[in-house]
């Protein structure tokens, strides 16, 4: 269906022209706005999400410097926008009052005026002529064009359930004639047998064995698709939120190169600005994690707010792994994110618990605990490393039993990957990394976890940096003494593990190459394992957490219940200077601060301290403190902090569930956004629009861009 304007004497719609059109705001305060200035007295019962997604109005009614065309695909409002112009005299049918006025911005009084004599008016008077405007709008289409419609919506339709249900395009099976290789034309037949008529006839015409949607057409169909939810999510402004926008292809070369395409696919695409960003946060692994890292680097000297923070959705100890460059962390970290997977598979967490049960006979209570701890999600916690060499016995015990099959209750790539883990864990110098790692951590572990709690906790991390840095540099001055401990340690498990204590061959092959003689293994980890990783944890600590990012964390104490923990003997004015460029009146920020303190310091009895950002600024007092309240709006974006009201898994949980659901060569960059934005509204008519404008279906086919699979839907007998 086309697009309808909602202001008054205005009969456009999307199909005549390319004229953008614009939902109603789903902020209550900017749609109220919207709707006393169209002066439409039958909106006013509607609530706002009623007219967000039932009512348009064009570009024609706003200010251009308020309208930004930022891709062929996207047409956006500034934040501020509201519609000011109006023809609000034609209907009079009076000729000398034809024309087009701008209104100014309404007053209480104005606005109180308006409505006394909209109730004064007669209710049925007005019903009609709404009437009249509806049926005015009614869209002329002919026959053609509303079964092509109908065709269109019905793909899109199909395109929303695979992606809905991760089912990838083709499947890659060749089998008899029955069972086609193509998902997406199965639908189409089995819609068009259930009665979907736009389907049938578009189909009838179509030759025998001719080409029926081709490729290009395909790709036309999932990039509006695609840019449609994108746009959706993009103008919900306001509110907080984490949403999965698009891919970005990561390609070899300089790190400002990726920078650039960065860049573009943010500002020149997406209509966004990179002089707003407050925060940038990458998750990596492997050699992409250098990579990264420089990247963060090159964003930051271009865009010195864009502070670069470990991410709230992975504990802390896991992303300091994760960015040690060293070839046996790296094993260790690729061991844990196979294991990860391994246990999704049906039976086989049914065999860790056999192993566990086996190797802790004797001490059923810790055995039974650890069980507990393995149940679900144990690989992403704070403790990684702790329970992880808790079980390694066990783990190694449960992938020698998965390998023989004994029961045959397993397929042949289980038992490999069972083969592929076991053989992998158990080297000594996977051993020694683990302890090592295990051991390194601990001292950062109350510090990460702290991070991921609630405000107060987050702002007592940031004060205890540095004492997390005095004990790992105690360590590093006494190394001697606590590698001595560790490799003992890893000593102990390698011998219950019935492993040999052993120097790396490849590196014993160098050695022997060079004639350097042999080197004892406890002199070898220490050098190459136990001094690498505690230096590379004390550097990792200190540029995850410098002097900026500490003091926007120390900021925190706006919040007033950090106020009140810290008996309202606050300095966030020292730290303010991060953001006085996002403060509307930064000279007043002292004394407003102090104001700040005073209002909380003495409340009464009954008034509770807010104890989140969230919280605070929904407070209706909060405006009354514009400094306070920008202040806290930018610290609300962290990545370091957890997202208020969180909706259900985070988008990186949903990627990795459409990755494990789709074979690697069926994947598809859109169907993948869609299926992760499965949450965000769709409107398929929209689509059909876009679609229609932007490929009218008498133009030759414009080629569009590739998006992983050639599919190819023809007709067949």
């Amino acid at each position: 269906m086309p697009n309808f304007c909602a202001a008054p004497n205005c009969t456009r719609k999307s199909t005549q022209s390319d004229l953008a059109f614009f939902r109603f705001p789903r902020d209550p305060e900017r749609c109220r706005i919207w709707v006393e200035n169209c002066r439409r007295a039958d909106l006013e019962a509607k609530t706002a999400d009623q007219l967000n997604k039932h009512y348009r109005l064009c570009a024609k009614h706003f200010d251009p410097a308020m309208v930004c065309k930022t891709s062929p695909y996207r047409t956006v409002l500034k934040d501020t926008a509201i519609p000011t112009i109006f023809d609000l005299t034609s209907h009079l049918k009076n000729p000398y009052t034809r024309h087009r006025k701008q209104i100014k911005e309404l007053t209480d009084e104005d606005i109180q005026r308006i409505k006394e004599r909209r109730l004064a008016s007669a209710e049925q008077t007005i019903k009609k002529e709404d009437l009249s405007n509806i049926a005015d709008n009614e869209p002329q289409l002919s026959a053609d064009e509303k079964e092509y419609r109908d065709y269109l919506r019905s793909l899109f339709e199909i395109l929303f359930m695979l992606a809905k249900q991760a089912i990838p395009l083709t499947t890659g099976r060749v089998s008899d004639e029955e069972l086609k290789s193509n998902n997406f034309q199965a639908v189409i037949d089995y819609c068009m047998n259930a009665g979907d008529e736009a389907l049938r006839k578009r189909f009838e015409v179509t030759a025998v064995n001719s080409e029926y949607l081709s490729a290009a057409q395909l790709n036309q169909l999932l990039d509006v698709c695609e840019n449609t939810v994108r746009e959706e999510m993009l103008m919900e402004q306001n509110v907080l939120r984490e949403e999965f926008v698009d891919f970005l292809p990561f390609v070899d070369g300089d790190e400002a190169a990726l920078v650039e395409s960065l860049e573009a696919l943010l500002v020149d695409r997406w209509g966004l600005s990179m002089e707003d960003c407050r925060g940038q946060a990458h998750k990596a692994t492997g050699t992409s994690t250098t990579k990264m890292k420089a990247v963060a680097v090159l964003l930051m000297e271009k865009y010195p707010l864009a502070l670069h923070m470990p991410c709230s959705h992975m504990a802390l100890n896991i992303h300091l792994a994760n960015n040690l460059p060293f070839p046996n962390v790296q094993i260790v970290m690729e061991n844990l994110r196979r294991i990860t997977s391994f246990f999704k598979t049906p039976h086989t967490q049914d065999e860790l618990d056999k192993a566990i049960s086996i190797q802790f006979q004797k001490n059923e209570e810790k055995g039974n605990a650890l069980k507990k701890m393995c149940s679900s999600g144990w690989t992403e916690q704070h403790n990684i490393f702790d329970v992880l060499l808790d079980i390694l016995p066990s783990l190694l015990l449960c992938m020698d039993s998965i390998r023989d099959n004994a029961d045959g209750k397993f397929s042949r790539c289980i038992t490999a990957d069972a083969y592929s883990i076991g053989e992998s864990i158990a080297d000594f110098e996977v051993i020694v990394t683990i302890v090592i790692l295990k051991n390194v951590l601990t001292f950062t572990r109350a510090f990460g976890r702290n991070l991921q709690g609630e405000t107060l906790d987050v702002f007592s991390a940031a004060n205890s940096l540095t004492a997390v840095l005095y004990s790992l540099n105690e360590v590093n001055d006494n190394i001697d003494v606590y590698h001595e401990f560790w490799y003992s340690e890893a000593v102990s498990v390698a011998a219950l593990m019935q492993i040999p204590v052993s120097v790396p061959r490849l590196f014993l092959r160098k050695q022997r190459a060079a004639d350097l003689g042999e080197i004892q293994a406890e002199t070898y980890f220490k050098e190459y394992v136990t001094v690498p990783v505690i230096r590379g944890i004390m550097q990792e600590v200190e540029d995850m957490f410098c002097d900026n990012n500490l003091r926007a964390l120390k900021c925190l104490s706006l919040v007033p219940a950090v106020m009140g923990h810290m008996k309202f003997n606050t300095t966030e004015e020292n730290f303010a200077e991060v953001y006085s460029g996002d403060l509307p009146n930064p000279d007043t920020l002292p004394a407003e601060l102090h104001c700040w303190r005073i209002k909380w310091k003495h409340r009464g009895k009954e008034v509770r301290l807010p104890t989140t950002i969230h919280e605070t600024l929904q407070l209706p007092d909060v405006k009354f403190f514009p400094n306070v309240d920008a202040f806290l709006k930018v610290l609300s974006t962290m990545p370091v902090l957890k997202v208020e009201k969180g909706t259900g898994d985070t988008a990186t949980e949903r990627l990795q569930a459409y990755i494990g659901s789709v074979p690697a060569k069926h994947l598809n960059k859109s169907l993948a956004m869609l299926h992760i934005n499965t949450h965000v509204k769709h409107d398929l008519d929209v689509m059909v629009d876009k679609y229609c404008r932007l490929y009218p279906e008498d133009d030759p086919e414009a080629e569009a861009e590739d998006v992983g699979e050639d599919v190819i839907v023809t007709k067949v007998i």
